[in-house]
């Protein structure tokens, strides 16, 4: 299914947004925007999905996201009741954060914070403590009172050194912009023949390497090894079919190239950290909450 775009608008005598929603809502439904977007739950839990990523949200639960990354909280509230104010949300565009940048030297240190928030970031509840207060206080703030706000939580977030990382790599393109032409060879193999019997003799055959020296190659281009890279993509392709299709499971596991259910369905409980046929009712739910969501 492809995210909606969600057009944000910024006042033109401000430079980010800061506003607060209940649920139902329309905003509540897969959806992506090109600016950074900070998110805090102050009523309700679900299920939240963040780019591949799927997870359950309780009050506390803190995201940092990039640019483009599409995301979706899916409150279990019963149907026919709402919430007020189920979270507080910040947007702003990249433009701001890269004019402070060129702006204010000190503003460094939030640059692997803005590097990492492509993955999506959660924040431990002592941190989301933390932000809520600041996030408050930016709903009512004006002036330049916000600026500061805004400074002071992305000050606290780059010092959360407890963050996690959401969507796995498999879900955007390698950033990695000094790989070797081989090893981009090899890489654009694997993603054309997923569905084949995959192995490292071959590959290592196919550039030219001995097997010890591709693995290590690989590694070093990759950061990973040739099986987890591999069974990373699978799962990431896996994930499509089982959301865009009705292919059985059987069918899915065959497709992306693993030989036996028993290992697809344990790799993907590795991955994913819940069962492939789980996965497939979480977003069909997801689905019909953004069909519900949208206007007649």
């Amino acid at each position: 299914m492809q995210p909606d775009l969600e057009i944000v608008e910024v006042r033109g005598d401000e430079s980010f947004t800061c506003w607060a929603h209940g649920y139902p809502y329309r905003t509540v439904r897969w959806h992506f925007h090109p600016e950074y977007e900070i998110q805090l739950i102050v009523e309700t839990q679900g299920v939240y999905f963040v780019g591949d990523h799927v997870g359950h949200f309780e009050p506390g639960n803190l995201v940092l996201m990039g640019p483009d990354l599409p995301h979706n909280w899916i409150s279990d509230v019963p149907a026919g009741q709402s919430v007020e104010r189920r979270g507080i949300v910040i947007q702003f565009p990249a433009s701001l954060a890269q004019g402070m940048a060129a702006t204010f030297p000190e503003f460094e240190r939030i640059a692997p914070l803005l590097a990492e928030s492509g993955s999506g970031l959660l924040f431990s509840a002592e941190t989301a403590a933390t932000a809520k207060p600041i996030m408050e206080s930016l709903l009512e703030a004006r002036g330049l009172r916000r600026v500061v706000l805004l400074l002071s939580l992305l000050e606290l977030l780059a010092d959360g050194r407890d963050r996690q990382r959401l969507a796995s790599p498999a879900f955007k393109p390698d950033p990695k912009a000094f790989m070797s032409h081989a090893i981009n060879n090899v890489l654009a193999h694997i993603a054309a023949n997923l569905g084949d019997d995959l192995r490292e003799p071959m590959l290592a055959e196919l550039v030219g390497q001995s097997p010890s020296a591709f693995s290590r190659s690989f590694r070093k281009h990759t950061g990973q090894s040739f099986v987890r890279y591999v069974n990373r993509l699978r799962i990431s392709r896996a994930c499509e079919l089982l959301t865009n299709s009705e292919k059985p499971v059987l069918d899915v596991c065959m497709d992306v190239g693993f030989n036996n259910v028993s290992n697809f369905n344990r790799q993907f409980l590795l991955h994913k950290r819940m069962p492939p046929t789980k996965f497939r009712q979480f977003h069909r739910m997801q689905a019909a909450a953004s069909r519900a969501a949208s206007p007649p």
